[in-house]
């Protein structure tokens, strides 16, 4: 991997009842990392992408009776390990076994410093092989590895378990994000009765140029490109991040619930229509004109504490 470069994991799920949500990005060269930023700040030969990883964890109450967790303790080198079947930083780590992705959790959580152990089972019902650039000079990929899939928690700190439904995707790149995108905005829902996926990438280029990926994947995990719907509002969180989706002609997509506010970042759980169907969707607008601003990195590491 280039100095600069990045690759990251990220799966997430919804339990089968609604009231509980999970996250998870395991990071070679943490793309949001100040830590990172400030490396490459220094020039050629100061930003080996392998002395910045991390996994992030978030855990989160939908109704807003359950517990809620974050973490990301960024690592060095030294604390890193894998291999195409396995992915290990300091105490966590994934793995694959062909059918399963197995994610052993030992954190803690932050700000506050409570305990975060347990595991998380995700199992494709299909594998896509299939990459997606998402810019003309193919530096960025994007592949829905598993856009349909079972997806079971189980924790012990804090007690929590749930099965429900999940998504498994990865990006990788050769340069940081902010030299190549303004901003953009991403959503994944399942479809009803497992009938497949839809997902929406919507890219805004440094040249504010563009191309919004609009997404139908059936039950047996094809992946078939629709024409991209308008352009919906969400409102701005309380950062000011600009929140868009995309929707079908005469629909008014619904913000249900806020699950990350940051001055760069937004993660929202959100009830829209598209491709003819009502759907709720985990959704994600990332701004990186301001992730590249000073004074919000120097806020980053509040929520993500390095150890070299």
């Amino acid at each position: 991997m280039p100095d600069g470069g990045y690759v990251w994991w990220y799966l997430d799920g919804i339990s089968a009842d609604g009231r509980y949500g999970v996250t998870l990005i395991a990071f070679v060269g943490s793309v949001f990392s100040p830590y990172y930023a400030a490396a490459r700040r220094k020039g050629a030969g100061a930003a080996p992408a392998e002395r910045h990883v991390a996994i992030n964890l978030a855990l989160y109450s939908l109704d807003g009776r359950g517990p809620g967790r974050w973490c990301m303790t960024e690592r060095g080198a030294g604390a890193h390990r894998r291999r195409a079947d396995f992915f290990q930083v300091g105490p966590s780590g994934l793995r694959w076994d062909g059918r399963t992705v197995v994610a052993e959790i030992e954190e803690w959580a932050v700000p506050l410093p409570r305990r975060v152990r347990g595991r998380i089972t995700l199992t494709p019902k299909a594998i896509n092989a299939e990459a997606f650039a998402l810019d003309p000079g193919g530096r960025h990929h994007w592949r829905p590895i598993g856009p349909i899939a079972d997806i079971a928690l189980d924790f012990s700190a804090p007690q929590l378990s749930w099965r429900g439904e999940g998504y498994l995707d990865s990006n990788w790149g050769t340069e940081p994000l902010e030299r190549r995108f303004l901003r953009w905005d991403w959503s994944r829902a399942a479809l009803p009765d497992g009938a497949g996926a839809a997902i929406l990438y919507d890219p805004t280029l440094a040249d504010g140029a563009g191309e919004p990926l609009a997404l139908h994947i059936d039950a047996a995990g094809r992946i078939s490109r629709r024409p991209a719907p308008p352009r919906r509002a969400l409102g701005k969180c309380f950062w000011g991040v600009e929140r868009e989706t995309l929707a079908d002609e005469g629909a008014a997509p619904r913000l249900l619930k806020t699950l990350e506010d940051s001055p760069f970042y937004t993660r929202s759980l959100i009830e829209t229509r598209l491709f003819g169907q009502d759907l709720t969707a985990m959704h994600e607008s990332l701004d990186l004109t301001r992730f590249d601003k000073r004074w919000v990195q120097t806020l980053l590491p509040f929520r993500m504490p390095r150890r070299a």
